[in-house]
């Protein structure tokens, strides 16, 4: 899903010389679009709202929706997360847990699974949660309005691609049934194997069977959630949940979490050390200086951030790159192992392909295209533009992010080339991507599910709805539809790697850094480890008893 960082909303200390992430801010900077509204900052928190035993505060950022089937950010994702409960979740340790489900089976070559449910389930009021309900959760990810963003992420179960494609409308086509009220039947087109890891994403969380097509929001009638949490409405800036004492695994040990939307103007560490929070992102140059600090280092977390940042070309009939020599021109143009390290030291790992590194099962290796100037020039003559000469202005639109001057000035210098660039605000650039992609671009992915595909089949195959440069190579999705149905793992590694070899010979996107993220929490405080997707499992967090 595309990735959010709730520091992007807070001042950066002059002295840092922090630069940010291109579309880090997704789900802060969508204020047209949200869902929760919050009243205008009236201060930081006094120190009384701070944390107790019974509560816990967070810098959360906001939420562009609270609905499994609509959202399709980090920000988002992590409220979805807290509100909704999935049948598989994902440990620190990035190991596929029973939620929901107590067990599931693949069977049929791969191309069934079964999974089932927990016996007694019930939702936030009260009411039974049954296999139906998660048959109707997930036949709405393609809803009366169109489909989630993130739909492509179960594009193998049957019917699924027809209902990507238009080739149908009707949602019950989507190979999903629910023969009992504990037992849940998924069809595949091709090998199920990864499906418990996938559906353990926030867009496969489960909503009452009452609920319709329209997105769910928090001012319509009562909430009824299946998650650890319910929703408990606006405290100034902070949005609280309260624990739901019908929780599959027991009412939560923490009763309120308050996840501050903003900090007032203050800076996170400084809001820390004043007990306004006890759990806080904090940015790479704070985690430099405070691991050494005899007061806060006890306190300093580094979690695994499997996401990444990359830069992509419109590949869409009628483009200038839809001719892939001048995709690769401009890829061989630019020294893409070095931008990392063009943003302040140590606070960027240097990408070698789409796949983040601590990924299960990814293949290793350089996957990145060569910087080659000379060559670029000569495969910029192929293309038919020799010395640029022809080519119409290329159009680079972004949101400021930290490697693009460095890309303008290598790509102007190298290939002499003419570029219009524009940073944005996220609400523009989000419309602009959607409707009219620009000539090159970039986002932030961050792992839906701890998964090879999530970063190659789900980004980049064929119609699939997170594929924003429209690129196309058969070649590249017989090798994830290989990867994807492959009974072992062996198989399934040598067809990814052939995946990331074409994906660096066609140049359609080129990735430049992987995340790290970096935390303070307050002593005392258990279970705040993330699960290398950003999210932290509220419904596991508790107050050491000592305190």
């Amino acid at each position: 899903m595309l990735d959010a960082d709730p520091l992007d909303d807070l001042p950066v200390r002059p002295s840092s010389g922090v630069r940010k992430l291109a579309l880090a801010a997704l789900a802060l900077l969508v204020a047209a679009a949200m869902v929760v509204r919050l009243v205008p900052a009236s201060g930081v928190p006094t120190q009384a709202q701070a944390a107790t035993p019974t509560s816990v505060a967070i810098l959360s950022g906001g939420a562009a929706s609270i609905d499994p089937a609509y959202h399709d950010d980090s920000g988002s994702a992590n409220f979805v997360s807290q509100l909704y409960e999935t049948l598989t979740a994902v440990d620190p340790k990035l190991v596929i847990r029973p939620a929901l489900a107590q067990a599931w089976v693949v069977s049929d070559g791969g191309t069934r699974v079964t999974f089932t449910l927990r016996n007694g389930l019930t939702f936030s009021d009260g009411s039974p949660l049954k296999a139906s309900d998660v048959v109707h959760s997930w036949r709405r990810l393609f809803h009366s309005g169109g489909f989630s963003p993130l739909a492509s992420l179960i594009a193998d179960v049957k019917g699924a691609r027809d209902l990507l494609s238009g080739k149908t409308s009707d949602p019950s086509a989507l190979g999903v049934t629910a023969p009992d009220d504990r037992t849940v039947v998924v069809d595949l087109d091709r090998g199920g194997g990864g499906l418990p890891a996938i559906v353990s994403g926030s867009p496969f969380a489960i909503v009452p069977s009452s609920s319709t097509d329209a997105e769910i929001t928090t001012t319509a009638g009562p909430f009824v959630g299946s998650g650890g949490y319910t929703w408990g409405g606006l405290d100034g800036d902070a949005i609280v949940l309260k624990a739901n004492p019908h929780y599959w695994a027991g009412k939560p040990a923490i009763d309120t979490v308050r996840m501050l939307t903003t900090l007032g103007g203050n800076s996170p560490v400084d809001a820390f050390v004043a007990k306004t929070v006890d759990i806080t992102t904090i940015a790479r140059y704070d985690a430099n200086w405070i691991a050494y600090d005899r007061d806060l280092g006890p306190s300093l977390r580094s979690d695994p951030n499997l996401s990444v940042t990359y830069y992509g070309f419109n590949a869409k009939q009628g483009s200038p790159f839809a001719n892939v020599k001048l995709r690769q021109a401009f890829a061989e143009a630019v020294d893409w192992r070095r931008l990392a390290k063009l943003d302040e030291p140590g606070s960027s790992v240097a990408a070698t392909s789409i796949v983040p590194a601590g990924i299960p099962g990814a293949p290793s290796g350089d996957f990145l295209p060569p910087y080659d100037p000379a060559g670029a020039r000569q495969l910029l003559a192929d293309a038919g533009f020799p010395g640029g000469a022809g080519l119409p202005a290329i159009r680079f639109t972004a949101l400021g992010g930290s490697y693009d001057s460095g890309i303008l000035q290598m790509l102007r210098d190298n290939l002499g080339v003419k570029i219009e660039y524009a940073a944005m605000d996220f609400g523009s650039y989000q419309q602009v991507l959607a409707a009219n992609t620009p000539d090159i671009w970039t986002t932030s992915w961050v792992a839906d599910y701890p998964g090879s595909n999530d970063f190659l089949g789900v980004l980049l195959e064929s119609g699939s709805t997170a594929n924003s440069g429209g690129w196309s190579s058969p070649a590249f999705d017989t090798a994830v539809q290989q990867a994807t149905a492959a009974s072992n793992a062996p198989d399934a590694l040598a067809a990814y790697t052939k995946a990331l070899g074409i994906l660096r010979d066609e140049a359609p996107v080129v990735p430049v850094s992987y995340g790290t993220s970096y935390s303070l929490v307050r002593s005392g405080l258990l279970g705040a480890s993330q699960t290398g997707t950003g999210i932290i499992r509220l419904a596991g967090l508790a107050w050491d008893g000592s305190l």
